[in-house]
C-alpha cells in the first residue's frame, strides 16, 4: 500500500514517533558532513522526488530538494506555470503521468482538495508540502525544534497567537497524538477549523480557544505564531487589524515559562505578528526550526518508502 504524508492526523503516534527519532539520529550523523554530501547509507539512491509548486517557497524547495540529494537520490522543480497543469490539464492526470517518471510526488498548492487528488491518483508517495488546511512538514520540524530544546513533547503546553490557518491545524492534530497542549489566542473571526478542534477533543486532546493572548501563554512550554498575511489573502488592513492584540512581545514571552521557546515558521514580519527583540532575541529557535525542515522531511521520506515505521 504506498504510503502518503498529506496529514498528520492521518499518521498515528507510533509512525510520528518513528519519523522523529530517525530525524533526531539522522541529524546527528551528519554532525561532520558538508551540505552536499550523501549520508553514509544513501538509502534512497536512484530514487527521484518531483517537487510541485503552486505558491511560492525558499525553505519548503530548499530543503526538500536538499533532503533527496542527501539520501543519495534527486529532484526535479515543476512550476504549476510552466506544466500543462498550468493550461487545464487535471491532478488526476498529473498523478498518473509523474508516477510513471518519479518515484514520490510533493506538491505545495492552495486548495487541499488538489492534494488529495493527487494521492487518489498517483501510484507513487504524495507528500504535502503545504495547503491552504494545513502544513504537516512544518510541524514535524517544530516538533524535533521541541524535542531538542525541551527534551519531551508529551505534556508540554503550546501557545499560538495570531491566525487560526493552515500550521495551527496542524500544530492542534499533532498535539492531539503526541500528547501536547495547545492554547489558541485569536480573534472570533480568524478561529481555528471547528472540525480540526472537535476531532483533536475526540482524541483525547487538550485544545484551549481564548481571546486573551496572556491567557493562552501563562506557563507555556513553546510559543508559536506565523505571518498575519498569508501567500494570496486578500483583506490585509481588516485583517491586520484584528490581530494586533495578538502580536508577540517580550510582555507576552515574560508570561510563559522562563525556559520556554519562541517558534516561527517563516517567513517573518518583525512589528508584526512578532517584535524584533523576541524573533531574535534568546529565547527564538527559529533558525534550529528552519534548519529541522531538512531533517524532519528526509525521515518523512524514508517513512514513505517503508525505510521506517
Amino acid at each position: 500500500m504506498t504510503r502518503h504524508f498529506l496529514d498528520i492526523a492521518e499518521l498515528d503516534g507510533d509512525a510520528l514517533a518513528a519519523i522523529l527519532d530517525d530525524a533526531l539520529t539522522a541529524k546527528a550523523a551528519r554532525t561532520d558532513k558538508s551540505k552536499g554530501a550523501v549520508d553514509d547509507d544513501a538509502s534512497l539512491a536512484g530514487h527521484a522526488l518531483a517537487m510541485i509548486f503552486e505558491k511560492n517557497s525558499t525553505r519548503t524547495r530548499t530543503s526538500f530538494d536538499m533532503a533527496i540529494r542527501q539520501l543519495g537520490g534527486s529532484s526535479m522543480v515543476l512550476e504549476s506555470g510552466t506544466m500543462q497543469l498550468g493550461r487545464g490539464e487535471t491532478i488526476a492526470d498529473t498523478a498518473r503521468v509523474l508516477s510513471r517518471y518519479v518515484d514520490a510526488i510533493m506538491i505545495r498548492t492552495d486548495d487541499h482538495a488538489k492534494l488529495t487528488e493527487m494521492a487518489d491518483h498517483a501510484s507513487v508517495p504524495v507528500i504535502n508540502g503545504l495547503t491552504d488546511r494545513s502544513h504537516p512538514c512544518q510541524i514535524m520540524a517544530d516538533m524535533l525544534t521541541v524535542l531538542e530544546k525541551l527534551n519531551r513533547l508529551a505534556g508540554t503546553k503550546w501557545a499560538w497567537l495570531g491566525d487560526g490557518n493552515n500550521v495551527l491545524t496542524s500544530i492542534i492534530e499533532a498535539g492531539s497524538i503526541l500528547k501536547f497542549d495547545v492554547a489558541v489566542a485569536c480573534p472570533e473571526s480568524l478561529m481555528p477549523a471547528p472540525d480540526v478542534v472537535t476531532a483533536a477533543r475526540e482524541r483525547g486532546g487538550t485544545v484551549e480557544i481564548t481571546r486573551d493572548p496572556m491567557a493562552a501563554v501563562a506557563d507555556a512550554d513553546v510559543v508559536v505564531t506565523d505571518t498575519w498575511i498569508s501567500m494570496g489573502q486578500q483583506g490585509g488592513d481588516a485583517k491586520l487589524a484584528a490581530l494586533e492584540p495578538y502580536q508577540v512581545t517580550e510582555r507576552v514571552m515574560a508570561a510563559a515559562k522562563p525556559d520556554a521557546i519562541f517558534l516561527h515558521c517563516l517567513p517573518a514580519h518583525r512589528g508584526e505578528e512578532v517584535t524584533a527583540d523576541v524573533i531574535d532575541g534568546p529565547q527564538s529557535a527559529i533558525w534550529d526550526e528552519a534548519e529541522n525542515r531538512l531533517h524532519a522531511q528526509k525521515a518523512i521520506l524514508r517513512w514513505c518508502f517503508g525505510l521506517i515505521g
